[in-house]
């Protein structure tokens, strides 16, 4: 009788997370609960421990305390199985530059432990896939920051990791470089892989992440969609615009809490954004008979979710959690 192994419905968990450099709490007791398959980003100020994070669920340093497993592995119990299983790409490149890009990448071939064939194939689908072909005999110290971000990450994928951490990986790049690995990320997690992901840029975390964990003094302040996590801020908002102040006038006697702008001629309704409170201001307007000129919808976004939950305000960084 053949048996087949359940797939693990959590890539990655951590109940309890503590770490500790010197009497700076940098992780003081967070769970966090990662979906395989899925984008899990970890937001927070500089200094917040995201870095630290990260380095503990790879491998790279140990935890005080807390219970944690990467692919189903106990990190304190079997750390090499958890390594087996990830891939790693930082903040700064571990692309060689006095090497060409496919030399760096045979190389990381060798250090999988892959037959001679095996590496020169993977090597060359890898290349193909993140369009560096033409560039693959140049030395890597030519490449522009892109062109080292998708280098750098398809090293990373040299092994088949199933969970990659992502930490910062697009810090420093132009915009189309960043979609480019937008897009990247996207294919991997179509693909099945797991991807943990910690960014500066909050619209990245909103385009990509399936669920965002915001990390502020050590503890998670909110866990949830981008959506779910926009909704515990206030602020939301309808705004409606008139050209005539009779119009105007009539809105204002007719809508009930709205804040006013006599100037502007236009009136501020609070709102969710939801498509049910939307309907609600336009019917009032049209039982009482006014058009307004101009509509906009204002929903909070993830800057006003990081700000409210932490300040907005760097921390200080430890020596060891600024040393990458």
């Amino acid at each position: 009788m053949t048996t087949t192994t359940a797939p693990v419905p959590f890539a990655i968990t951590a109940k309890g997370l503590r770490k500790s450099f010197g009497d700076k709490t940098v992780l003081d007791g967070i769970d966090l609960a990662v979906p395989t398959g899925t984008v899990f980003s970890l937001l927070g100020p500089n200094g917040a421990g995201k870095t630290t994070a990260v380095r503990i669920l790879s491998t790279l340093i140990t935890a005080d305390g807390g219970h944690l497993s990467v692919g189903g592995h106990d990190l304190a119990v079997d750390p090499q199985a958890v390594r087996s299983t990830i891939g790693v790409t930082g903040q700064f490149s571990a692309v060689d530059g006095l090497i060409t890009g496919e030399e760096n990448m045979l190389l990381m071939a060798d250090l999988h432990h892959l037959p001679r064939r095996e590496g020169r194939r993977v090597t060359a689908e890898l290349l193909e896939r993140f369009d560096l072909v033409a560039a693959a005999r140049k030395p890597a110290s030519t490449y522009s920051g892109g062109m080292t971000r998708r280098l750098d990450l398809a090293m990373t994928l040299v092994g088949a990791p199933r969970i990659i951490f992502l930490d910062e990986p697009t810090t420093g790049l132009d915009p189309r470089s960043r979609h480019t690995m937008w897009g990247i990320v996207r294919e991997l997690v179509a693909d099945g892989v797991t991807v943990f992901l910690t960014t500066q840029y909050l619209d990245e975390a909103d385009e990509l992440a399936d669920r965002i964990a915001v990390l502020s003094e050590g503890r998670i302040a909110a866990t949830g969609s981008s959506d779910e996590l926009k909704r515990l801020v206030p602020g939301g908002h309808v705004r409606l615009r008139f050209a005539d102040p009779a119009a105007y006038r009539s809105a204002v006697a007719a809508l009930r809490d709205v804040t006013t702008d006599d100037e502007a001629l236009a009136v501020r309704i609070p709102s969710d954004g939801t498509q049910r409170e939307l309907r609600s201001v336009l019917d009032r307007l049209d039982s009482a008979g006014i058009e307004a000129d101009a509509l906009t919808v204002h929903t909070p976004d993830l800057d006003d979710v990081f700000f409210a939950l932490t300040g907005g305000t760097d921390q200080p960084v430890p020596a060891e959690e600024a040393v990458r």
